[in-house]
């Protein structure tokens, strides 16, 4: 039953109003997901000063800005070439390109003008090393991933996440024209804690994964094996979460709440091993966002508590 409801084709078709079109092209960005990418970001610019202030504001508002467009031209290039793909899965055929919203010339010329928006932007009114490494992003994610690992390879999640965890370095470097260390360990976070967060989803969405012939892990070894990785790289990922407390970026607050956060982690994934119920992989999915938004926002605010903590140097 639940196959017959999910290959059901929709009765309407694409919305051909001006509100209809604006929201088309509007899920070519991946806000969400984008949302996710600038909060990083933003956390980086804050976490760079030093002592803790203000971020001068119109690096706050044109880097995650320009940071925000990139990550958006990057989807829309994710939607065009996934586009064959998003039609024969249940998650994805609702999207603009499956439903015939939108013209994948059109969607790559919308891609095309928000990235040229964002490389000025960053090179003019940021710096040119962080529209680098943004640009460098955008073609990590939009083309090495999407058109060659996530195809290539059952670890295509873990070589493709360099580019997802770049956002906390782009915004570090948006305020200081410079890499830094602690830059490099929130990168580290975000990449150690994309494997366990996708793989979750993977295995949600594995039948669909196997239909259109994409060698996602649970679809080549199986779940048992996926959630023994789930659990692996959570372990990994609680360790490197106190790193910045080891490294004397942050304080107790933050270590306090690392801990509990990882712990929450854990939980899902020991559940996740024992396999009796479905819905914990989402339910795992779903967490691991929370997780990652939490732990950055911890960051944060132990940045600005020094006295509560070691501080920062």
């Amino acid at each position: 039953m639940a196959v017959s409801v999910n290959e059901k084709t929709p009765v309407d078709g694409p919305d051909a109003s001006l509100p209809g079109l604006v929201k088309s092209y509007l899920g070519l960005c991946k806000l969400k997901v984008v949302a996710l990418i600038v909060f990083t970001a933003m956390v980086g610019m804050f976490l760079a000063t030093s002592p803790p202030g203000m971020v001068p504001l119109d690096v706050l508002l044109f880097g995650n800005l320009g940071i925000g467009l990139a990550a958006s031209a990057a989807a829309a290039i994710n939607h065009v070439l996934d586009s064959r793909e998003d039609a024969r899965m249940a998650r994805t055929r609702h999207r603009p390109l499956p439903q015939g919203a939108i013209r994948p010339r059109d969607a790559l010329l919308f891609a095309l003008l928000l990235g040229v928006l964002s490389m000025v932007m960053l090179v003019t009114l940021i710096n040119p090393l962080t529209a680098l490494l943004t640009f460098l992003s955008l073609v990590g994610y939009a083309v090495v991933y999407t058109l060659f690992l996530k195809r290539a390879t059952p670890q295509n999640i873990v070589i493709g996440g360099a580019a997802g965890a770049a956002p906390p370095i782009l915004g570090w470097t948006a305020l200081t024209d410079s890499l830094d260390p602690h830059a490099l360990l929130l990168f580290l976070i975000i990449f150690v804690w994309t494997p366990p967060h996708f793989w979750a989803l993977a295995i949600h969405r594995r039948h669909e994964y196997a239909k259109v012939d994409i060698p996602m892990l649970p679809v080549t070894h199986g779940v048992p094996f996926t959630r023994l990785q789930i659990l692996l790289y959570t372990l990994l990922l609680l360790a490197v979460s106190v790193l910045p407390f080891a490294m004397h970026m942050s304080g107790y607050v933050y270590l306090a709440g690392a801990l509990l956060l990882g712990g929450g982690f854990l939980y899902y994934a020991l559940r996740l091993m024992q396999g009796r119920d479905e819905r914990v992989a989402m339910q795992t999915f779903g967490y691991s966002i929370w997780y990652l938004m939490a732990l950055f926002a911890l960051l944060l605010v132990d940045h600005y508590l020094p006295e509560l903590g070691n501080g920062v140097d």
